[in-house]
């Protein structure tokens, strides 16, 4: 696996180049992979409590990133979104590495706090794997099949 060095910023830490960066990143797999041209910059980021958690190579550029959002921004609960990891890196447990990071910095911010996500349906065996249940049928949201789910606490062991 390759080296990569994690970080974890709030919005007004970011730097333009890293915003720039990150941005990129996203769109260039949501928009441009995925084929679907969807309001990717929805004001969430800017969220005063919205963490950004990237990992970036050896050459300083992000390979994988996903956002915390707070409980009140997307759900009632708090929320993990944009998750991605740039095409070159995948299939090597990156996001497996970030899914737990991420875990791990809500439950020290929002102790006891349950976890939704609305995740893209060819995913859902992924997040069952990180203890997030079915908690809606399938639905469409920009022509892609998703299903939202929820990860309660305390998480149940599977």
């Amino acid at each position: 696996m390759i080296q990569i060095e994690w970080k974890i910023k709030l919005f007004d830490l970011l730097s333009k180049d890293e915003l720039y960066e990150l941005l990129k990143l996203r769109v260039n797999v949501f928009v441009v992979e995925q084929n679907c041209p969807y309001p990717e910059i929805d004001g969430k980021d800017r969220h005063p409590e919205t963490l950004h958690l990237y990992g970036e190579n050896k050459d300083k550029k992000p390979v994988a990133y996903l956002r915390i959002l707070p409980p009140g921004v997307s759900f009632k609960h708090v929320s993990i979104g944009r998750v991605v990891v740039a095409k070159k890196f995948r299939r090597q447990g990156i996001s497996n590495i970030m899914v737990k990071k991420a875990l791990d910095q809500i439950n020290h911010i929002w102790p006891n706090e349950n976890i939704k996500i609305g995740a893209q349906m060819y995913l859902r065996k992924f997040y069952e794997a990180h203890g997030f249940e079915a908690s809606s049928k399938s639905y469409l949201e920009d022509g892609i099949p998703h299903i939202e789910m929820i990860r309660q606490y305390p998480e149940k062991i599977i």
